[in-house]
């Protein structure tokens, strides 16, 4: 009904602030859809260090690369409770992210191809390194300049 009367009088979505939105986009209510953020989330960090772990086992890079591929998928559905499932897909869509979104889901296709079909024990880790870059470069996306900054710093390192 609010949002029926904000249509009507002409307040637009994007005049609310950000709190407002993510309280609209899901019929959980705030406590709980931050509970099962934290849930997932770290779930996903221990996705991911157990897949390290599992690295030093003998076989052990095609555990790691399943599981620490499944740790960092599991670290971004995390958000999809924080801002909903759709709004988190048009964000992860939109221009600015579109390439590192891209590279990122090749990176997680990938990474699971070349460990449990293709057998390439160096493909699967290489593509577990681009994974972290590219989920790094995709994170980095949501701050404010902070792209701008790395590849300043990056340029300075190099020259």
């Amino acid at each position: 009904m609010e949002k029926l009367r904000r249509v009507l009088n002409g307040q637009d979505d994007e005049e609310q602030g950000l709190t407002a939105q993510v309280l609209e986009a899901s019929s959980l209510s705030y406590g709980t859809r931050l509970k099962w953020f934290v849930i997932c989330f770290v779930c996903g960090i221990f996705f991911s260090i157990l897949g390290t772990g599992l690295l030093w086992l003998p076989g052990g890079i095609k555990l790691f690369a399943v599981f620490y591929t499944f740790g960092n998928l599991a670290a971004l559905a995390s958000t999809c409770f924080l801002m909903g499932p759709v709004k988190q897909l048009k964000k992860m869509f939109e221009t600015t992210r579109l390439l590192a979104t891209i590279i990122m889901l090749l990176c997680f296709i990938f990474t699971l191809c070349a460990a449990l079909w293709w057998h390439k024990k160096g493909l699967a880790l290489l593509f577990c390194i681009l994974q972290f870059l590219s989920m790094t470069w995709y994170s980095l996306s949501y701050i404010p300049y902070a792209r701008d900054a790395v590849i300043k710093c990056c340029s300075s390192l190099l020259s």
